[in-house]
């Protein structure tokens, strides 16, 4: 395995590899590599002769409030953790490499598609992850990408990113990996209290009741949806979204309709920790 942090020096690796007719698998990350990272990474070696992780705490897609400072960075244990997966090579930049001009002549706008969901609590984050995912694509020029089905609205807009900007790569989405209570693993559960990770398996929970119900049959379920919001915030939750929506626009929906595909989706502070989990559903 080899650390690269210079984007020359990457693109000559991956020149390397290609030499030899391997075919190659991406996997961006901001590192705290946990055990849904590994499980990406490991979905990529079944796509791919190589694979390729990026590790870079993005800071276009922070808003002013958040946690970029904060954000746990653990370079040398996920270094060892692609080195036991295997990994082929990992690109380590800084801010310097990534943005290498303080002054931006061109923006990323995104219409419609961040309407909802994270977009619409995160201004400007998606396109912070749309432009850096650009940048990385440009740089490591992949075959294949895997991401995580729980950033499920990032995968769709990235998916719709490689259309509109014709890029040449796969994208492949890996199901969400959780505890074995449920939780949806992510490094920001880092944050939770003890007491905090008791509790936050209950969101998934609440899409799960959901998601029987509508299966059963409920096509407007609103009031089901306004239930498990007081649920929740009985049991301590501060709710951001929970709602249904379309797979395609990821707009909300207020009727289904049999025949389509939605993303049953809810995002919700505890604590200080913000916690998001979606289900797809084929109504």
């Amino acid at each position: 395995m080899k650390q690269i942090e210079s984007i020359d020096d990457i693109r000559a690796a991956v020149r390397a590899l290609r030499s030899e007719n391997k075919t190659i698998a991406f996997v961006p990350t901001m590192g705290a590599l946990h055990q849904g990272h590994i499980s990406l990474i490991r979905k990529a070696h079944k796509h791919a002769d190589a694979v390729v992780v990026s590790i870079y705490v993005n800071p276009e897609q922070f808003g002013p409030n958040e946690d970029f400072d904060s954000y746990p960075r653990r370079l040398q244990a996920d270094l060892n953790v692609c080195e036991k997966e295997k990994v082929d090579l990992v690109f380590t930049p800084d801010d310097a490499v990534m943005y290498s001009s303080s002054v931006n002549y061109f923006s990323i706008e995104i219409e419609e598609l961040g309407d909802h969901m994270d977009g619409a609590s995160r201004p400007g984050f998606f396109e912070g992850i749309v432009l850096v995912v650009n940048k990385l694509f440009n740089i490591i020029k992949p075959d294949i990408a895997v991401f995580g089905q729980k950033d499920i609205q990032q995968f769709q807009i990235l998916s719709r990113m490689v259309k509109e900007f014709n890029h040449s790569v796969e994208l492949v989405m890996a199901p969400i990996a959780r505890a074995n209570d449920g939780l949806a693993l992510s490094s920001r559960n880092a944050y939770l209290s003890e007491e905090e990770r008791t509790i936050a398996p209950a969101l998934y929970r609440a899409l799960r009741y959901v998601e029987k119900q509508i299966l059963d049959g409920v096509d407007k379920p609103e009031l089901l949806l306004s239930h498990q919001k007081d649920e929740l915030e009985a049991k301590g939750f501060q709710n951001d979204y929970l709602n249904v929506y379309s797979l395609d626009r990821l707009a909300p929906v207020s009727q289904l309709k049999e025949g389509n595909r939605y993303i049953l989706a809810g995002a919700a502070y505890l604590g200080k920790t913000r916690l998001i989990d979606n289900i797809i559903i084929d109504f």
